[in-house]
């Protein structure tokens, strides 16, 4: 039940009749029969409604009858009764002079002392201008949401094209050297092409990682493993999620560790198996790639970076990370370590230990 706002008797009447008159707002006082008591001049003027003899006739008829809605009459005769109000109420008042205009509503029962006559103060705000304003936005958004997708197709087609021409190419290739590049070439734009794949399907802020590396090991395993009775590649992640520019890195820097193993742990058609982990606690986290392959060679401590090498490390630094590297028996494992602190303190930090 709304409850009536009271009004002492005593030029009370009088008193709301200024306030409403001198309103900048469209406002307009009913009696208990939806009657025009008085207006502001600001709802005449936004309405273009003649004022002349407008006092004393009923609102509904007002203009050329826009006014006159049965839901708004509903509304407004239960709001006199007590038994509703209007609050923030919107609807759509369709004029010959203004033509459609959407409006904001808001009504107060007003009571005057016992026994006297009841009152209904309406008040209106023109919302067409903000609720245009939010469907282009929405209208915007759909159309970038369309093209964005028309964008991912083509950039999936261009890359899948790009994949077969250094494919093609790298077949045809006399030189051992410069099919060996050009297969390198081949698999990281099957990479870039599996990540891209991967962050489309993604419609959320954040990446889940798992299922993320899930997919992006069977991408490359598919491109790169031939037999996967000898070769198989695991994920052992937690439940993190992470904002799509970081799983990029993360998904490029997981590319680039498992295209190395493969190629360098495994000779001869040697078994083995390859597993992708990430642990996250707070802002630290840990993602590594470790293999049970033949461990790293004797002078890889003098050897000159590869571009995976050079690849992973960048990618690393953006992330504020540092790269760990420890040769164990068998295999190597690679891990990208991220922590509050800085790796120069965490360096010092080892060093005052020892």
């Amino acid at each position: 039940m709304a409850a009536p706002t009271p009004i002492e008797n005593n030029g009370s009447l009088s008193l709301a009749l200024a306030v409403v008159g001198s309103s900048t707002a469209p406002l307009v006082l009913l009696d208990g029969d939806l009657n025009v008591i008085a207006a502001s001049a600001s709802f005449f003027e936004a309405f273009q409604i003649d004022p002349t003899g407008a006092v004393g006739e009923p609102f509904l008829g007002l203009g050329d009858g826009e006014w006159n809605l049965p839901r708004l009459r509903s509304l407004l005769t239960a709001t006199l009764s007590g038994a509703a109000a209007v609050s923030a109420y919107e609807m759509e008042l369709k004029s010959k002079r203004l033509g459609l205009r959407c409006l904001l509503l808001n009504a107060h029962l007003l009571a005057y002392g016992d026994g006297a006559a009841v009152r209904l103060l309406l008040g209106m705000s023109d919302i067409t201008e903000a609720r245009a304003s939010e469907k282009l936005k929405d209208d915007l958004l759909r159309e970038k949401a369309i093209l964005l997708q028309e964008v991912q197709h083509r950039v999936a087609n261009s890359l899948q094209i790009i994949a077969s021409v250094i494919l093609q190419s790298a077949r045809k290739s006399q030189s051992d050297e410069t099919r060996t590049s050009l297969t390198d070439a081949h698999s990281r734009v099957m990479s870039v092409a599996a990540l891209q794949q991967q962050l489309a399907a993604s419609r959320l802020g954040e990446v889940a990682l798992r299922a993320y590396f899930d997919q992006l090991c069977i991408s490359v395993g598919a491109s790169m493993i031939r037999d996967h009775d000898q070769l198989s590649l695991h994920v052992d992640c937690d439940d993190s999620a992470v904002d799509a520019d970081i799983s990029v890195s993360l998904g490029l820097i997981v590319t680039e560790l498992v295209i190395n193993s493969l190629k360098h742990a495994f000779p001869g058609g040697r078994k083995g198996r390859i597993t992708v982990s990430y642990q996250a606690h707070g802002p630290n986290w840990t993602l590594a790639v470790a293999d049970d392959g033949v461990g790293m060679p004797k002078d890889a401590a003098s050897a000159t970076p590869g571009l995976g090498t050079s690849i992973v490390e960048a990618l690393a630094k953006q992330l504020g990370a540092r790269v760990k590297v420890i040769g164990s028996r068998p295999g190597t494992t690679v891990s990208i370590v991220h922590t509050q602190i800085s790796a120069v303190d965490a360096d010092a930090m080892a060093g005052k230990a020892v």
